[in-house]
């Protein structure tokens, strides 16, 4: 089949590769997620960060999302949940997030406990198949992408999938504003991230 965007030598329905995904992946595409319209593209894992992906494969930023781990902190407590934000923006974790996890700080979670919690690997988590008690957070301009790229749970491949897909990921709340501009050089604007 041929891939609905970007430029891959080979592209299958997901369901036909469920064995290649990262095993929570593979459980949500066989259950909750709908696996319609979701496509499977291999690629070498030295490629799966996303401006590589991108330069190598035809992807423009705004058409590749990433999915960032984050942790929400009130007192003794510690919410993690995930962030979706096209390519070309940074997640406003300081302020949208926070307030959104009614948590008095937020920051990205080390890699170590993004990967053991999620069951992914750290290159290519990705919204589909989180652990069902975490908050999905999908910024509204990824959920309007007619395709965008997303990790398959490991670093090896990735999944395009419809934008309007990941608002109905479980536990998904599709916000405007939760990505940022970011400057010239990828940098989140002051106050940001």
């Amino acid at each position: 089949m041929r891939a609905p965007i970007g430029d891959f030598t080979a592209a299958w329905p997901v369901a036909e590769k469920l064995g290649l995904l990262a095993p929570p992946v593979a459980a949500a595409l066989r259950g909750p997620v709908s696996a319609e319209g979701v496509v499977y593209v291999d690629s070498d894992p030295e490629d799966a960060d996303t401006v590589r992906f991108g330069e190598v494969h035809g992807i423009p930023p705004e058409q590749s999302a990433n999915c960032v781990v984050v942790a929400g902190r009130r007192g003794p407590e510690t919410t993690l949940a995930a962030c979706v934000v096209l390519a070309h923006t940074r997640a406003d974790v300081n302020r949208l997030v926070r307030r959104e996890l009614g948590a008095r700080k937020a920051s990205f979670a080390p890699v170590e406990t993004a990967v053991e919690a999620s069951g992914m690997e750290y290159g290519g988590i990705t919204p589909v198949g989180l652990p069902g008690n975490w908050p999905l957070l999908v910024d509204a301009a990824a959920a309007g992408t007619p395709y965008v790229v997303v990790g398959s749970g490991r670093r090896r491949g990735k999944l395009l999938v419809p934008g309007g897909l990941l608002a109905r990921l479980p536990g998904a709340r599709v916000l405007e504003g939760l990505g940022l501009p970011a400057d010239r050089s990828g940098h989140p604007p002051p106050g940001g991230r």
